[in-house]
């Protein structure tokens, strides 16, 4: 349970019983990594199998290439990970015998803190969209092909602005999060530093990998994620919260996307 002083810093306090040990924190993190690509290519397999004409279906290699470019499916598939990767986490964490709730830390925010992180948020996207138009970048060119295949404008948006954020957040800011930063607050350790020094760990290390995982950029794009991936774990340790983040990443994608569509449209 978080004690007294952590709580009226508004920072995210790590139960002293960890879920993991540090074998199984590192199994944990490549084995979600593995499972996050599976559920990629299980849910492009699934809709594509549904979805795709059979011409175009007639074997795995071409349930996967057609079905990789077409929005419809990708959206579907989508919606099939985020089903399976959050019942995967929470399995996880059932098995370990931890509470759902606390440990993913699915609780209420502070008003004022949120406003504050929005404002935070806003300010990194200014920045981001001033850096991309200097150096003439376009990070959503992969969307095109999805959104011209897609057979509604709406089930795209839905998945990408919804759908993937609240997935991500669970495994990355939620999950593996977690278990990272938990491995640095010793039981007998009851000072702050010892949460801090988790959360910063944990954040840098989920962060490296949430940017990673994006194989449909190039270099700076990455570099991009690597920033904002670091403002959603920043908005949980102030929070306390896993939901902010949460919003957070809604937001960014939603102001993404809507630019996407103003300069398509």
């Amino acid at each position: 349970m978080p004690n007294e002083s952590a709580a009226e810093n508004n920072v995210v306090v790590i139960s002293h019983q960890p879920l993991f040990t540090r074998l199984g924190t590192l199994l944990l993190i490549v084995g979600m990594v593995v499972v996050f690509f599976i559920s990629q290519l299980l849910g492009i397999y699934i809709a594509g199998k549904l979805l795709l004409p059979t011409a175009e279906s007639t074997t795995l290699g071409d349930i996967f290439f057609f079905g990789s470019n077409d929005g419809t499916v990708v959206s579907i598939s989508i919606m099939i990970g985020c089903v399976l990767l959050v019942a995967i986490s929470a399995l996880v964490i059932r098995m370990r015998g931890g509470n759902l709730k606390q440990y993913l830390a699915l609780t209420p925010f502070s008003l004022a803190v949120g406003m504050g992180m929005i404002g935070l948020l806003l300010l990194f996207m200014i920045g981001s969209q001033a850096l991309t138009y200097v150096l003439d970048k376009s990070p959503l060119a992969f969307v095109d092909p999805l959104y011209q295949s897609v057979s509604s404008v709406w089930l795209l948006v839905f998945a990408m602005v919804i759908v993937a954020p609240i997935y991500e957040e669970l495994i990355f800011r939620g999950l593996l999060w977690s278990a990272i930063a938990e491995q640095f607050t010793s039981s007998s350790d009851f000072l702050l530093k010892s949460e801090y020094r988790g959360a910063m760990v944990a954040s840098l290390v989920t962060s490296l990998i949430f940017a990673v995982i994006h194989l449909q950029y190039g270099l700076y794009e990455i570099s991009t994620i690597v920033v904002l991936a670091l403002l959603f774990c920043y908005a949980r340790i102030k929070s306390g919260s896993l939901i902010l983040p949460i919003l957070l990443h809604i937001i960014n994608n939603g102001a993404a996307m809507w630019q996407y569509l103003a300069q398509v449209a």
